[in-house]
Protein backbone atom coordinates (compact mmCIF):
# COMPACT_ATOMS: atom_id res chain seq x y z
CA UNK A 1 0.00 0.00 0.00
CA UNK A 2 1.54 3.56 -1.26
CA UNK A 3 0.35 6.25 1.09
CA UNK A 4 0.91 9.90 -0.60
CA UNK A 5 2.42 12.43 1.26
CA UNK A 6 0.02 14.42 3.67
CA UNK A 7 0.24 18.26 3.15
CA UNK A 8 -2.49 19.58 4.30
CA UNK A 9 -3.12 18.88 8.22
CA UNK A 10 -6.12 20.20 10.47
CA UNK A 11 -5.25 21.62 14.12
CA UNK A 12 -8.52 21.04 15.83
CA UNK A 13 -9.59 21.98 19.68
CA UNK A 14 -12.11 24.33 21.22
CA UNK A 15 -9.76 27.13 22.31
CA UNK A 16 -11.67 28.36 24.78
CA UNK A 17 -9.12 30.15 25.26
CA UNK A 18 -6.16 29.75 23.02
CA UNK A 19 -3.23 29.27 24.83
CA UNK A 20 1.14 29.69 23.90
CA UNK A 21 0.58 25.62 24.39
CA UNK A 22 -1.92 25.64 21.52
CA UNK A 23 0.07 28.04 19.47
CA UNK A 24 3.30 26.17 20.11
CA UNK A 25 1.71 22.99 18.62
CA UNK A 26 -0.55 25.35 15.35
CA UNK A 27 3.08 26.70 14.78
CA UNK A 28 5.00 23.33 14.77
CA UNK A 29 2.47 22.10 12.27
CA UNK A 30 3.21 25.05 10.22
CA UNK A 31 6.87 23.86 9.91
CA UNK A 32 6.06 20.69 9.41
CA UNK A 33 3.09 20.71 6.42
CA UNK A 34 3.12 23.10 3.74
CA UNK A 35 -0.56 23.96 4.69
CA UNK A 36 -2.30 24.26 8.35
CA UNK A 37 -5.88 24.81 8.87
CA UNK A 38 -6.82 25.37 12.79
CA UNK A 39 -10.64 23.56 13.22
CA UNK A 40 -12.15 25.85 16.01
CA UNK A 41 -15.27 23.28 17.29
CA UNK A 42 -18.14 24.77 18.87
CA UNK A 43 -17.93 22.55 21.97
CA UNK A 44 -21.27 21.12 21.80
CA UNK A 45 -21.08 18.69 24.67
CA UNK A 46 -18.67 19.88 26.80
CA UNK A 47 -18.33 19.89 30.43
CA UNK A 48 -19.54 22.79 32.92
CA UNK A 49 -21.94 25.53 31.46
CA UNK A 50 -20.37 26.11 27.91
CA UNK A 51 -17.36 28.47 26.51
CA UNK A 52 -16.12 30.78 27.97
CA UNK A 53 -16.13 32.94 24.93
CA UNK A 54 -18.53 32.86 22.20
CA UNK A 55 -17.65 30.02 18.83
CA UNK A 56 -17.10 33.28 16.73
CA UNK A 57 -14.64 34.98 19.59
CA UNK A 58 -12.51 32.09 20.03
CA UNK A 59 -12.12 31.82 16.24
CA UNK A 60 -11.21 35.98 15.97
CA UNK A 61 -8.63 35.28 18.78
CA UNK A 62 -6.65 32.36 17.01
CA UNK A 63 -6.77 34.98 13.93
CA UNK A 64 -5.82 37.65 15.46
CA UNK A 65 -2.71 35.73 17.37
CA UNK A 66 -1.67 34.34 14.36
CA UNK A 67 -1.67 37.69 12.07
CA UNK A 68 0.75 38.97 14.92
CA UNK A 69 3.17 36.05 14.91
CA UNK A 70 3.27 36.68 10.73
CA UNK A 71 1.25 33.66 10.06
CA UNK A 72 -1.76 34.74 7.94
CA UNK A 73 -1.09 31.40 5.80
CA UNK A 74 -2.66 29.32 8.60
CA UNK A 75 -6.21 29.33 7.79
CA UNK A 76 -9.01 29.16 10.58
CA UNK A 77 -12.63 27.70 10.84
CA UNK A 78 -15.06 27.28 13.13
CA UNK A 79 -17.00 24.30 12.42
CA UNK A 80 -19.45 21.73 14.57
CA UNK A 81 -19.82 18.02 13.74
CA UNK A 82 -17.21 15.35 12.88
CA UNK A 83 -14.12 16.14 12.99
CA UNK A 84 -13.42 14.03 10.01
CA UNK A 85 -15.95 15.54 8.00
CA UNK A 86 -14.49 18.57 8.42
CA UNK A 87 -11.43 17.30 7.35
CA UNK A 88 -12.90 15.42 4.37
CA UNK A 89 -14.66 18.25 3.50
CA UNK A 90 -11.31 20.70 3.56
CA UNK A 91 -9.36 17.97 1.78
CA UNK A 92 -7.23 17.77 4.45
CA UNK A 93 -5.29 14.28 5.31
CA UNK A 94 -4.01 14.64 8.40
CA UNK A 95 -5.19 16.03 12.12
CA UNK A 96 -2.24 17.25 14.71
CA UNK A 97 -3.01 17.16 17.78
CA UNK A 98 -0.38 18.06 20.93
CA UNK A 99 0.31 15.60 24.07
CA UNK A 100 1.05 16.97 27.38
CA UNK A 101 0.80 14.20 29.88
CA UNK A 102 -0.85 10.28 30.02
CA UNK A 103 -3.82 11.57 30.40
CA UNK A 104 -3.81 13.15 27.22
CA UNK A 105 -2.41 10.46 25.39
CA UNK A 106 -5.10 8.64 26.49
CA UNK A 107 -7.85 10.34 25.48
CA UNK A 108 -6.33 11.42 22.05
CA UNK A 109 -5.53 7.70 20.84
CA UNK A 110 -9.08 6.91 21.33
CA UNK A 111 -10.25 9.66 19.22
CA UNK A 112 -7.36 8.47 16.65
CA UNK A 113 -9.01 5.02 17.20
CA UNK A 114 -11.99 6.01 16.37
CA UNK A 115 -11.61 8.65 13.14
CA UNK A 116 -9.34 6.05 11.96
CA UNK A 117 -12.43 3.66 12.21
CA UNK A 118 -14.56 6.37 10.30
CA UNK A 119 -11.96 7.87 7.98
CA UNK A 120 -9.21 5.10 7.11
CA UNK A 121 -7.40 7.97 4.96
CA UNK A 122 -6.73 10.35 7.47
CA UNK A 123 -3.34 10.40 9.69
CA UNK A 124 -3.41 10.87 13.21
CA UNK A 125 0.00 12.71 14.04
CA UNK A 126 0.84 13.83 17.41
CA UNK A 127 3.46 16.21 18.68
CA UNK A 128 4.60 16.50 22.52
CA UNK A 129 4.32 19.72 24.41
CA UNK A 130 7.20 21.76 24.53
CA UNK A 131 8.37 21.29 28.21
CA UNK A 132 7.55 25.43 29.06
CA UNK A 133 3.82 24.70 27.87
CA UNK A 134 3.44 21.36 29.50
CA UNK A 135 1.40 22.29 32.48
CA UNK A 136 -0.87 24.96 30.30
CA UNK A 137 -4.25 24.14 29.43
CA UNK A 138 -7.26 26.00 28.31
CA UNK A 139 -9.31 25.05 31.79
CA UNK A 140 -6.42 25.75 33.80
CA UNK A 141 -6.31 29.77 32.14
CA UNK A 142 -9.65 30.40 32.41
CA UNK A 143 -9.25 29.47 36.16
CA UNK A 144 -6.70 31.27 37.37
CA UNK A 145 -8.01 34.35 35.44
CA UNK A 146 -11.49 34.38 36.88
CA UNK A 147 -9.99 34.83 40.40
CA UNK A 148 -8.17 37.72 39.25
CA UNK A 149 -4.69 36.04 38.45
CA UNK A 150 -2.06 37.15 35.80
CA UNK A 151 -2.22 34.97 33.21
CA UNK A 152 -0.16 36.78 30.61
CA UNK A 153 2.61 34.15 30.70
CA UNK A 154 0.37 31.58 29.38
CA UNK A 155 -1.82 32.99 26.74
CA UNK A 156 -1.01 35.80 23.35
CA UNK A 157 -1.63 39.49 24.76
CA UNK A 158 -5.06 39.64 22.86
CA UNK A 159 -6.08 36.99 24.38
CA UNK A 160 -4.67 38.49 28.07
CA UNK A 161 -7.04 41.37 27.08
CA UNK A 162 -9.81 39.86 26.50
CA UNK A 163 -9.67 37.45 29.60
CA UNK A 164 -9.01 40.63 31.71
CA UNK A 165 -12.39 42.50 30.25
CA UNK A 166 -14.46 39.42 31.21
CA UNK A 167 -13.05 38.69 34.35
CA UNK A 168 -11.02 42.01 35.62
CA UNK A 169 -7.71 42.71 36.13
CA UNK A 170 -4.98 40.91 37.78
CA UNK A 171 -4.40 41.72 41.51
Amino acid sequence: MNKSQVDHVVVPGTFDPVTLGHMDVILRARRLFPRVTVAVAASVGKRGSGPTFSLDQRTQMIRETLVAEGCEDVAVEPFSGLLVEFCRVHGAGGVVKGLRAMTDFEYEMQQADLNSHLAPELESIFVMSSPEYGYVSSSIVREISSMGCDVSSLVPPNVNRRLMERFGSPS
